[in-house]
């Protein structure tokens, strides 16, 4: 079964059975011959390209020495990794496996310079920014964009919410958004910043030039022992961040943007000042 966007859990299977072969000492190679694969296969599900069936599971864990708890939990672990979620309704607009990495994050930290993020964008604004950034669509196909980003504030708002620590430009604040809609997302984001999941802090214009000139780029954490995960967006097509050394830099980075920006009290005060700077009809 191959996924175009495999899951956490699929990235997790992938890398235990890297971990069981190479625990015995057995290649790619040697661990394909002995189970009857071939060795494209072996490398497609160490890497999360194909989803293994549960008989493959049973048949690499037992070549691999597994105990039976190890065995159980990977044969669930592959069920799991099939589940479609709910961001599956969208394909047609969601492409890659950003939204899937989001819907399964603990945690969620982004840094946007030109536009409020995804995740804390009201309806109006998200339709203001597709009718202009997107000017072929049909209002159909705007309709169900829209639908699809505001399914995506389903983490924010459930029980096991995920904390999002989001770090927004002035600039952003102070663009003029259709008539009445910045005064409108602006009081929603002020909403956002009461609850107890959410961080929002603002750098401001005086904080000059700092590390954040590059673009936007947001750091995706799942606690242990599934590693972070950043994520690049640009006109060209998504960038995935997964080696430590520079996801670790965008860490970093973020940290260094976060001690640039307002706090998280005075970043409050400033969008209340900021939201009387735009008319509502």
């Amino acid at each position: 079964m191959v996924l175009k966007s495999p899951t956490v859990r699929h990235r997790r299977l992938g890398r235990e059975l890297r971990r069981l072969r190479e625990t015995t000492g057995l290649t790619p190679e040697a661990a394909a011959t002995q189970l009857g694969w071939s060795r494209p296969k072996v490398n497609r599900i160490e890497n999360a390209r194909t989803l293994p069936n549960t008989t493959d599971i049973a048949a690499a864990c037992d070549l691999y020495g597994a105990d039976s708890a190890t065995k159980a939990g990977l044969i669930q672990l592959c069920r799991d990794a099939g589940r479609r979620g709910w961001w599956t309704a969208y394909n047609d607009v969601f492409t890659g496996s950003y939204i899937g990495m989001e819907a399964e994050a603990s945690s969620i930290r982004t840094w946007q310079p030109l536009l409020v993020p995804g995740l804390l964008q009201i309806e109006a604004y998200a339709r203001e920014l597709f009718r202009h950034g997107r000017p072929e669509l049909s209002e159909s196909e705007l309709d169900r964009r829209i639908s699809a980003r505001m399914a995506r504030k389903i983490g924010l708002m459930s029980n096991s919410a995920v904390e999002l620590h989001a770090l927004i430009d002035e600039g952003t604040l102070r663009r003029p958004v259709g008539p009445g809609v910045m005064a409108r997302q602006i009081n929603a984001l002020l909403e956002y910043s009461a609850k107890d999941n959410i961080v929002i802090q603002v750098i401001p214009y005086s904080a000059g030039l700092h590390r954040g000139m590059d673009g936007p780029f947001s750091i995706l954490e799942f606690g242990e022992p599934d590693p972070s995960v950043g994520y690049v967006e640009n006109p060209a097509g998504d960038v995935y961040v997964e080696a430590a050394d520079q996801v670790q830099r965008l860490m970093l980075t973020f940290e260094h943007l976060a001690e640039k920006a307002l706090s998280a009290k005075e970043s409050t005060a400033f969008l209340t000042a900021a939201r009387s700077d735009h008319d509502i009809p």
